[in-house]
């Protein structure tokens, strides 16, 4: 079952196309993750999401209930972490989602004991001081928290660790592959590491138009480079094996960089097969031999440049 679904949608804001017929499909329980550059389009696409901003054309569902410009009908199934969440700062974590309960409509004695078990969730069960005293991390974990009140099916976060240090980032991909189970979550990112990290499926939005979209595994296999990569000791070592009769031809179009060689072949077993048999033939061994996956961030840069 598709939790969000958005179809053939546009946003021109005058004569400047922001989004330009952008279709796609997120799964229930899944991490997808939205990416692009700063600009592509991304909070502009969210924003319509929550009926925050009317599209120029096109439809989208959530839960199967079509979005409505300025209405929140369907905003009962989704939670939201905008990029600089704000809060009251004077206010303790248990007073503020008090408050976001009460607004809500949940039973006080309902927030209280979701309110307890978020908190312990996001690591701020302890954390009982104002609000303005909190690190940038842990108002990013208190929006979380504040997000998942209302048990959403769809979470929404936008940019969540975009000015984080390595610690705060850890903790909120942390958090998001936790939560897995019990909601779908849309990340919005740039940073492509986060996304091969925790997200089943990735779409890479550039000038507004989807360029890339599928599972990591789907998009991976159908962009592999055939290529392999073989690294030795010393570049003596380099050259006298790839300079051998039995594997010279091999090595006639390959790529070297100090004492490492890439590669690349239309069937990687078969040249793998061969070069393995002159490693033991030549009993010049090499310290690293890997068939080269494609990265995200190989297919990143193949679909924006």
């Amino acid at each position: 079952m598709s939790i969000l679904a958005i179809e053939n949608l546009s946003k021109s804001f005058g004569g400047h196309h922001v989004i330009n017929n952008l279709s796609l499909s997120v799964p229930e329980r899944t991490i997808y993750g939205f990416l692009g550059q700063n600009g592509a389009g991304k909070t502009t696409t969210m924003k319509m999401i929550l009926g925050l901003l009317k599209p120029t054309s096109g439809k989208i569902s959530v839960c199967g209930e079509e979005v409505t410009y300025g209405g929140t009908k369907t905003n009962r199934h989704v939670g939201f972490l905008p990029d600089v969440p704000e809060f009251y700062g004077y206010m303790k974590p248990m007073e503020y989602l008090a408050l976001c309960g009460e607004i809500t409509g949940l039973d006080r004695k309902s927030v209280k004991s979701k309110s307890e078990a978020l908190l312990s969730l996001v690591g701020l069960d302890k954390a009982d001081k104002r609000i303005s005293g909190f690190s940038r991390g842990m108002k990013q974990r208190l929006g979380i928290a504040q997000a998942l009140l209302n048990e959403p099916k769809l979470l929404i976060c936008d940019e969540p660790t975009s000015a984080l240090d390595p610690v705060g980032r850890k903790e909120i991909l942390d958090i998001l592959s936790a939560v897995k189970g019990e909601t779908t979550v849309l990340f919005s990112t740039h940073i492509l590491s986060d996304v091969e990290r925790i997200c089943d499926h990735a779409a890479v939005l550039h000038k507004g138009r989807i360029v890339l979209n599928g599972t990591l595994s789907a998009l991976r296999q159908s962009h592999r480079l055939d290529a392999l990569h073989m690294e030795f000791r010393t570049v003596d070592d380099l050259n006298r094996f790839t300079g051998d009769d039995s594997v010279r031809m091999i090595f006639q179009d390959a790529e070297f960089t100090g004492c490492s060689v890439i590669v690349k072949s239309g069937d990687i077993n078969e040249t793998a097969g061969q070069i393995y048999n002159a490693v033991y033939a030549a009993k010049i061994y090499p310290v690293k031999v890997e068939i080269l996956e494609p990265t995200l961030e190989n297919l990143f840069m193949e679909v924006v440049k």
